[in-house]
C-alpha cells in the first residue's frame, strides 16, 4: 500500500477521502492551514476508522514549511484540494484566489519536483467547460470560457499540471472534474461544515432544516428545465471519495496524463433536491422563489462513461441517499464541528 499526502485534506471532500483511503490499506498523510476546515474532522476520520492519520498544520503555499512534510514522509502520491472554493467570493475578491490557488499548485509541484514525487491527482471542477459547452460535459471537450475568477484558477492548475507533465515524462497527472459533491458519511461524523452563510445548495437546505435559518431562496424558477429551476449533476460526496481511491490505484499503476468527470450523469432541479429531502427526512424546509443570479448555467451535467470505462469507477447512491446523509450529519451537528 502507499504513503498518500493529502493537501488540504481536512475539508469537506478531503476527509471523506481520507476515509476511504484508508479502508482500503493506504497510509494517509494531511497537510491543512485550517482556513476552511477543522482538526476536528480528522480526529472524526480516525474514529471513523481505527486507524492513525499523519497531521500537519501548514499552509500549502509556504513552499519551506511544506518540503518538512515531504523530508519527513516517502509520498507515493499527491492528492491536491486545497484552495479557495466560494465563487462569489472570489468575484469580490480575485487576487486572494489567484494568488492562493495558483501558489497552492506551484508549491506542491516544486517539492514534489525536489523529492522525487511523480504522481498528483488535482481537485478540478466542472466550471472549467463554461458556457460555451453543450452538456452533458465530455472529457474531450475544450476548456471553456469560465465565469467566475474561482473557475479560472481550476483551468490555470490544470494548464499547469499539464506543461508540468510535458517537461517530466515521468510526471503523472489525474485531473479530476468534480460535478456537485453534498451527502455525509454514513456515521454522521462528517460532512460539509461552510464558514458562515453557506455558499452551496446543500448545506444551506440543512441549515434552514435545522432551523439555524430561517428561508432558501431558490434562485430563478423560469429556466428552461422541467420545473423551471436549474439542474446540476448532484454526487454523494462517498462515492466522489472513492472516485480518488480508484484514480490513486490507477496513476500508481500507470503513467498517464487524464482528466475524469465525476459525476452522476443525471442532472437534479433545485425544486427536486428541496422535495426529495423533504420526503425521506420528513422535515419542512422553508423556500421561496427569487431572480436568478448572475452566471448561474441553466443546465450542468456530466458524462461520466470514462471514468467507468479506465477506472472501474460508478456511483452508488441516490439522491435520497445524498438528502439522508446531509440531515444525518446536519441534525447531529447543528454548530457543525464546533459543537
Amino acid at each position: 500500500m502507499a504513503v498518500i499526502l493529502l493537501a488540504g485534506g481536512a475539508g469537506y471532500i478531503g476527509s471523506h477521502t481520507a476515509v476511504e483511503l484508508l479502508n482500503v490499506g493506504h497510509d494517509v498523510v494531511i497537510a491543512d492551514n485550517f482556513c476552511n476546515s477543522s482538526p476536528e474532522a480528522v480526529k472524526r476520520v480516525e474514529q471513523i476508522t481505527g486507524k492513525n492519520v499523519k497531521l500537519y498544520e501548514v499552509d500549502i503555499t509556504d513552499r519551506e514549511k511544506l518540503a518538512v512534510v515531504f523530508e519527513e514522509n516517502k509520498i507515493d502520491a499527491v492528492i491536491h484540494f486545497a484552495g479557495l472554493k466560494a465563487v462569489g467570493e472570489s468575484v469580490q475578491k480575485p487576487l486572494v484566489y489567484y494568488r492562493n490557488n495558483i501558489d497552492t499548485t506551484l508549491s506542491l509541484m516544486e517539492n514534489m519536483n525536489k523529492y522525487g514525487v511523480k504522481n498528483i491527482i488535482f481537485s478540478s471542477s466542472a466550471t472549467v467547460y463554461g458556457e460555451e459547452n453543450p452538456v452533458p460535459y465530455l472529457e474531450t471537450m475544450k476548456r471553456g470560457v469560465c465565469t467566475n475568477p474561482y473557475g479560472w484558477t481550476k483551468a490555470m492548475m490544470e494548464q499547469i499540471l499539464e506543461d508540468a507533465a510535458v517537461a517530466d515524462k515521468e510526471l503523472s497527472v489525474i485531473l479530476l472534474r468534480y460535478f456537485n459533491p453534498i451527502g455525509a458519511h454514513e456515521s454522521g461524523l462528517i460532512g460539509e461544515d461552510p464558514r458562515g452563510i453557506p455558499n452551496n445548495l446543500m448545506p444551506y437546505v440543512s441549515q434552514v432544516a435545522v432551523g439555524k435559518r430561517e428561508c432558501l431562496t431558490i434562485f430563478g424558477n423560469d429556466y428552461p428545465t422541467a420545473d423551471g429551476t436549474c439542474t446540476r449533476d448532484y454526487i454523494h460526496v462517498t462515492d466522489l471519495a472513492i472516485g480518488h481511491v480508484k484514480a490513486v490505484d490507477y496513476i500508481l499503476n500507470n503513467r498517464c496524463v487524464e482528466i475524469f468527470n465525476l459525476g452522476t450523469g443525471t442532472p437534479y432541479s433545485v425544486t427536486e433536491i428541496v422535495d426529495t429531502f423533504e420526503k425521506v427526512n420528513n422535515i419542512k424546509v422553508n423556500h421561496v422563489y427569487g431572480d436568478r443570479r448572475p452566471g448561474d448555467l441553466a443546465e450542468c451535467y456530466a458524462n461520466a462513461d470514462k471514468a467507468w470505462q479506465v477506472l472501474g469507477w460508478k456511483t452508488e447512491r441516490s439522491l435520497a441517499d445524498m438528502c439522508r446523509d446531509s440531515w444525518n450529519w446536519q441534525k447531529n451537528n447543528p454548530n457543525g464541528y464546533n459543537n
